[in-house]
Formats: structure tokens, sequence, C-alpha cells
């Protein structure tokens, strides 16, 4: 997950929505690996432009980009979850700034850990859930993806996004969410991404 200093970008924009072209301030953190433009723009054209109704949630949102992008495309509630207090107080001063031009849904921003969050909700509580932890931590990628599947409704066309390392084969993720399809997938240099949907049967 850590990248150069040198290419980690000092800003990142929103690319669709409200909020739109706003930039998110990006804290000088080692593990810190912002979602980029191209996979953002390719994840939004997989769940549609609008997100209304939908619940999300952003785990181990660092920039929260991903949860910041997602209410700015309409969603009804985002839940954001940072442990590090450094990245948690960089979400609370994006999100300050970004309320010049209020969203229609809920957001929420905790500093907390993102596994002992996700243990603590209820069964299918969420509809939308993005997991991008440190790539270095393969463990705390496969309990989050185990606790997700319980968590995320796949009854409402509930999706699990996950961003992981390209050292890691995607059967290998695959096995980790076995009631669940990868209905998308990329490849984008050393990152690999599916969007998990759910099976009707």
């Amino acid at each position: 997950m850590p990248r150069q200093q040198t290419e980690l970008p000092k800003k990142v924009r929103i690319i669709g929505g409200v909020w739109r072209s706003r930039l998110l301030d990006v804290i000088d953190l080692p593990d810190l690996r912002p979602t980029t433009d191209r996979i953002r723009e390719t994840l939004f054209n997989w769940l549609g432009q609008d997100l209304a109704r939908l619940r999300c949630l952003d785990l181990f949102a660092g920039t929260g980009v991903l949860g910041f992008e997602a209410a700015s495309r309409g969603a009804a509630s985002v839940q954001l979850v940072e442990k590090n207090k450094k990245a948690y107080l960089g979400l609370t001063h994006n999100f300050a700034a970004l309320q010049s031009s209020p969203v229609t849904g809920v957001v929420q921003i905790a500093q907390q850990d993102g596994l002992e969050f996700l243990k603590r909700q209820s069964a299918q509580s969420f509809d939308l859930i993005f997991i991008d932890p440190p790539f270095q931590d393969q463990a705390l990628l496969n309990q989050a993806l185990s606790e997700s599947s319980r968590v995320c409704d796949p009854s409402s066309g509930g999706c699990i996004y996950v961003e992981f390392p390209s050292s890691r084969s995607l059967d290998e993720i695959k096995s980790l969410l076995p009631a669940w399809d990868c209905g998308k997938y990329l490849e984008a240099g050393q990152v690999k991404a599916c969007l998990f949907v759910g099976r009707s049967d």
C-alpha cells in the first residue's frame, strides 16, 4: 500500500455529483493511497451515476474520496470509518470544506477501528460497502470481507467494492465472499479492484 512520497498527490478531486471538481486535501501518511481518478470513474460507471436511497459505508476511509463521491452522487447515507487520528481529522476538515454545497444524504464520520465497527453492525445494514485497507495487511482485508458479507444487504442489490494488491489473485479474493459474484473487475498498475454483487438465488 505505501507509495513513494513523490507520488502521493497533495489533492484528489471528486469526479461527479453535487461536489464535482471539488478538491480534497491528502494527509501525508505512509499508508494512505487514495483511489485514483481512473479507478473511481470506472467504479461509479459500474454503480451508476445516481446512488439515491443507498446506505453506504466507506471502511478504512483514508481521504474519504469514495464515501464523499457517493454522497456527492445522492446516496441516502454515508458512513466513513477511519482509525488513524490524523486521517480522521483530515476527513472532518475535508467534509467541513464541502459543506458550502450541502448534499441531500446524511454523512457521518467515525474515528474507529474498521473491523471492530463492522462486527458491531447488524446484518444487512448497508447497501454498498467500499473496502480499501492498507495493502500490506492481508489478514485485515480477509476479515473485513468476511464481515462485510454479513453486513451488506444483497436483497436490495447490495454491492461490496474491494481494492487489493496485484500480488493477490482474484480467485483468492473471491473465495472470501462465496455467496457473492464478482460482477466487475479491473487491474490498474499495482491495484486490482472488484465489485461484488449479491446472488439472487
